[in-house]
């Protein structure tokens, strides 16, 4: 009864004063899988909050990159890499991030091609979704380059695009993320093995532009934080393979930004 006093109190002025935000997903996946998994968490967000949320995603990641930089969206869905990038350069703050998880990057093969170390990728063809993208990317030609294991890399401008071109046979290998390969079409994932992951590290970040009102930001919040406090709330997160959702700033990526990554986002 308390905690149902208290989300009430929160989103009260929601309904004296409300807003139009444009909310951006790193195209991560498709843009109509992306749409068809967030679409109705924003529908729940701007029914708690009062304000209107517009789902936008981009063609490709290095056109997300673009936009952020260019302060386009009022709120984004970012890798942690992209956070510390476009929270230095372009002044986006974290507001949130997954609970309890920690984004782990993966390199996946092709179901019974015989390779099982990472150093039968020597002189191979890789996908990557692009250069920036830090779990999926970043962290695999890293500990690939950190062994000395020579390879060409080929960017195919999302997750769901590397694991079809390896299931195909078209690369060796490729680069994703847990969240994403749990969540791909499971004809495809069915084809896949996974070869390697990396350490874990804080998730995306859920993050807002400086400009965006305070009281707007308290608001999101409030709804972000409590869609596992209900029976729908937990299946909109279910679609997206989170268990809940809670508040974050800027320092929870300290882990990322002491990599001390060269800037790749324009490149």
């Amino acid at each position: 009864m308390i905690k149902i006093l208290l989300m009430s109190l929160i989103f009260f002025p929601a309904l004296c004063l409300s807003g139009d935000y444009t909310f951006a997903f790193v195209p991560q996946q498709s843009a109509n899988k992306l749409a068809k998994n967030w679409q109705p968490i924003l529908d729940y967000l701007s029914d708690k909050t009062g304000d209107n949320y517009t789902f936008k995603t981009a063609k490709d990641i290095p056109t997300f990159e673009a936009r952020v930089l260019q302060q386009e969206y009022d709120v984004a869905y970012m890798n942690p890499y992209h956070f510390v990038v476009f929270n230095e350069r372009a002044g986006y703050q974290a507001i949130a991030k997954q609970r309890d998880k920690m984004i782990k990057g993966i390199i996946v093969v092709k179901k019974g091609a015989g390779i099982t170390d990472l150093s039968q990728l020597r002189g191979e063809t890789l996908a990557f979704p692009a250069p920036a993208a830090f779990a999926a990317s970043i962290l695999p030609r890293g500990e690939l380059a950190k062994q000395g294991i020579e390879f060409t890399p080929r960017y195919v401008s999302s997750h769901d695009s590397v694991y079809l071109n390896v299931s195909r046979g078209f690369v060796k290998a490729g680069g994703g993320v847990m969240r994403t390969f749990n969540n791909a079409d499971p004809k495809i994932k069915s084809q896949l093995d996974i070869l390697w992951t990396t350490k874990g590290y804080t998730p995306h970040a859920f993050a807002v532009k400086r400009a965006m009102p305070e009281d707007a930001r308290q608001r999101l919040v409030a709804a972000l934080t409590s869609l596992e406090l209900s029976e729908e709330g937990i299946r909109l997160l279910e679609a997206v393979n989170f268990k809940g959702i809670m508040a974050a700033s800027n320092e929870d990526w300290q882990d990322v930004k002491a990599l001390e990554l060269e800037t790749l986002v324009g490149k």
